[in-house]
């Protein structure tokens, strides 16, 4: 389930149990006394998971794009998402609204898979080397301020020792 869920672990049991009696979404919220919104989303991983939807998965699955953009295509096609959500196998009819989002906002690309990590620096931007002249002309500059912050340095030892 999930970590940042508003359901404590025994309100989650007692839900379940519940689910099993036949008891609908709304009216195991009531009987919790809990929000109406967690109880349903434990509900839809309950249709499609049954009794194991308490269980975590231990592994993060990881989907292509055509088996996305597939199951995208199907739901907004009007399928019953917990429907579809079991017929793919997966651990949630939320993966589905995800999905589906994300392909409403970016289109085909938002479903693509996104690359780990950071990014790599931009190969194509190369420094030119520095020709002769801009050299020395730097070098020339470091060279001014220094001699001035010198010469700052020693008026001031001058005037201390007056």
């Amino acid at each position: 389930m999930f970590k940042s869920s508003s359901l404590s672990e025994e309100q989650r049991a007692a839900a379940v149990v519940l689910f099993g009696r036949g008891w609908g979404a709304k009216a195991v919220a009531t009987n919790l006394g809990v929000g109406w919104k967690s109880v349903r989303r434990l509900h839809d991983m309950w249709r499609v998971r049954g009794d194991t939807a308490l269980v975590t998965k231990p592994d993060k699955r990881q989907f292509s794009f055509e088996f996305k953009l597939s199951a995208v295509q199907k739901y907004l096609a009007g399928e019953d998402r917990v429907v579809l959500a079991k017929e793919l196998g997966l651990s949630s009819p939320h993966l589905l609204t995800v999905w589906a989002g994300r392909y409403r906002e970016q289109g085909e690309e938002g479903l693509r898979p996104k690359p780990k990590g950071r990014p790599r620096k931009n190969p194509e931007v190369t420094v030119e080397p520095e020709s002769e002249l801009q050299r020395l002309r730097r070098e020339n500059e470091r060279l001014r301020a220094e001699v001035a912050f010198l010469g700052k340095v020693k008026a001031l030892r001058d005037e201390e020792r007056r």
